[in-house]
């Protein structure tokens, strides 16, 4: 099947359909990613039932296993290690309103995490009639809820992973202590929650001065920036407000 769009050249349509012939070599190589991807053989088993803690049907804080993140008949968990704290190297603003502005910039959220939940919190409805999803941080339960709550998340599932070893021992936390943007994926089969996967693109290296885009193909953002003339801004990162 040919298109066209009104008023277009000739030479744009012969380029247009260049560029078509690449974008289906590159869905056809996404494809093939996600097929090598599934096909990974069995990961580690979990070392730990980490205990996280969340809040309770009832508000109160509650522990939470992480076998328990598991609910029936879904046996993929994807968890996300929201930087909060930042990075201490992180000097854009923090929160203009609210209890989390009062907080010292280095104790506050990571600005590029927020986007990505800002996201994710849309989404998640949604990916939940097949997967599990959580969000941990290592700041305590109370300043995340309370971040969630002036941010206005209504979805994400938000767990303080303060008083366990997870961020530390998935790569989501240095051994000095500061916290990575990490998405782990786990699967549960009839001996074991297992690792199947984790977004280990941050710690690849990178062509020239490229982003790690480690979890750069389920972020609307920033593909969205793809489709444009302009491109991904290169000096420019997401912020709490703008």
């Amino acid at each position: 099947m040919t298109i066209a769009f009104p008023s277009e050249s000739a030479e744009y349509r012969a380029a247009r359909d260049r560029l078509l012939e690449q974008e289906i070599e590159l869905r056809r190589a996404m494809e093939a990613v996600a097929a090598s991807r599934r096909s990974l053989p069995p990961g580690g088993p979990l070392p730990d039932d980490y205990v996280f803690q969340g809040a309770g049907a009832d508000g109160a804080p509650t522990n939470v296993k992480l076998s328990e993140l598991f609910e029936p008949g879904k046996d993929s968990l994807v968890i996300y290690s929201f930087m909060f704290p930042r990075d201490p190297g992180d000097t854009a603003p923090g929160p203009t309103i609210g209890r989390t502005a009062l907080l010292p910039l280095e104790e506050g959220p990571c600005p590029t995490c927020t986007a990505l939940l800002d996201q994710l919190d849309g989404a998640v409805e949604h990916a939940e009639e097949h997967i599990n999803f959580a969000v941990v941080a290592k700041t305590s339960l109370p300043r995340l809820l309370t971040f969630a709550e002036e941010r206005g998340w209504r979805r994400l599932r938000l767990l303080s992973s303060a008083a366990n070893t997870y961020n530390r021992d998935y790569h989501a936390e240095t051994p000095e202590g500061l916290q990575r943007p990490m998405l782990n994926v786990f699967h549960r089969d009839r001996d074991a929650i297992r690792h199947f996967w984790a977004s280990e693109l941050l710690y690849a290296p990178t062509d020239g001065d490229q982003d790690p885009r480690h979890a750069g193909t389920i972020e609307p953002l920033w593909n969205l920036f793809d489709l444009t003339p302009e491109g991904r801004p290169s000096d420019w990162y997401e912020q709490l407000s703008y």
